[in-house]
């Protein structure tokens, strides 16, 4: 049986549970999800890893599109981005924008591009947006999941 790796925490130390939010603006969990994750098995780590991946990689292709997987990834490594190499690529995309959005001149030289109908924005507007997109899907996520009644009659989730 292969052993995978523990299943870090997803907090950049910027959570917004503790005043309220529903879904954390800075690591996109839900607000059970980050009180709970100390007790959570690495089993549940991981589908709350997989579903705030998933939703990461949808919202950067939205915007930008890997033309060099081996050079990104040579990047990363060679600026000593911290990323996790068991997510989808384009998580490491969002990784390297987070450590130097305003340093980066062309994004050719690592291994992405901006899509057509975004290249008037600079990488730090595009990785705001990508960053506010991304929440607004975390958030209805949650909203949809956890926050609509029942329709069979049982008591919500959240």
């Amino acid at each position: 049986m292969e052993r995978l790796p523990p299943v870090k925490t997803p907090c950049i130390g910027v959570c917004s549970t503790g005043i309220g939010d529903s879904v954390c603006r800075g690591c996109k969990r839900f607000a059970h999800e980050v009180i709970d994750w100390n007790s959570y098995s690495q089993d549940q780590k991981r589908i709350v890893d997989s579903r705030l991946s998933q939703f990461l990689a949808q919202c950067v292709k939205n915007r930008l599109r890997i033309i060099d997987q081996p050079l990104l990834a040579w990047q990363l490594q060679t600026q000593q981005v911290r990323h996790n190499p068991d997510h989808d690529p384009y998580c490491w995309v969002f990784a390297l924008l987070k450590a130097g959005a305003g340093q980066i001149t062309d994004p050719g030289n690592f291994g992405f591009e901006v899509d057509l109908r975004f290249r008037t924005l600079s990488l730090l507007e595009l990785r705001e947006q990508i960053d506010a997109e991304y929440f607004a899907l975390s958030s209805a996520h949650y909203e949809r999941y956890y926050l609509m009644p029942d329709l069979f009659g049982r008591e919500s989730r959240g």
